[in-house]
């Protein structure tokens, strides 16, 4: 089955709605909001968020090891963006699994859908246009929620997380990925003072009911921590 179940939902025409436009890659944050861009801006961004050049710092065959993904699981792509981390899902977890690929901008979720079916292999996945305070995730369905480089677009992320937490299953993970708020970023296109830092992603999910089970160390400019519902 090619592609299992498509969900087109709609979104209000809230401008902070656009807070997770910069999955997996870095967009400028100011003031809880981030620049419009016209459609022929968004497909040249989403084009540079699959550069090859990319995959030097983000180590995708290394993060997708990390995780141990198998056949037949669930994975939530938190603003999947390009779906540089998306097409990746829908070959770990095969058909027989799910993939749920979220973003605020209909123009993400249709260009990751078209690169998922150039792969040219089964899958089963759901596009889901989210709101900016709802991903709208089916409930006790999901073994991993994956967060790359979107966190520090979030609003009131405590909130957020708590809300979320109905989507996984018994045992469920949480992983996310952002970028270092200090140097260890590099050259990120915006101010570091809107990332997140590592030890602030810590406390607030630990509010949201979770605990942080494991830390990655192998990302030079990002922290990759993995959490668990809190017993």
């Amino acid at each position: 089955m090619w592609n299992r179940l498509a969900s087109w939902q709609h979104i209000t025409g809230s401008v902070l709605a656009l807070a997770l436009l910069a999955s997996c890659a870095a967009m400028p944050a100011l003031h809880g909001r981030v620049h419009h861009r016209s459609p022929a801006d968004l497909q040249e961004y989403l084009r540079k968020l699959d550069r090859p050049e990319r995959d030097h710092y983000q180590k995708p065959s290394q993060v997708m090891e990390t995780l141990a993904l198998k056949p037949g699981m669930a994975v939530a792509d938190l603003g999947a963006g390009s779906g540089y981390f998306t097409r990746r899902f829908v070959r770990a977890v095969t058909e027989s699994g799910m993939v749920y690929a979220i973003d605020v901008e209909q123009g993400m979720l249709d260009y990751t859908r078209r690169s998922i079916e150039d792969l040219r292999i089964p899958y089963s996945a759901e596009f889901i246009l989210a709101s900016s305070d709802d991903p709208k995730l089916p409930a006790g369905l999901v073994d991993l929620i994956f967060v790359c480089n979107v966190y520090h677009h979030l609003e009131d992320r405590s909130s957020y997380f708590s809300k979320v937490r109905s989507a996984l299953k018994p045992g469920g993970r949480v992983a996310i990925i952002d970028f270092y708020h200090d140097s260890r970023s590099g050259e990120i296109g915006f101010p570091r003072r809107y990332l997140v830092a590592r030890e602030t992603v810590v406390e607030e999910l630990s509010k949201a009911g979770y605990t942080l089970v494991r830390e990655h160390e192998f990302l030079p400019r990002q922290y990759f921590l993995e959490f668990s519902v809190a017993p």
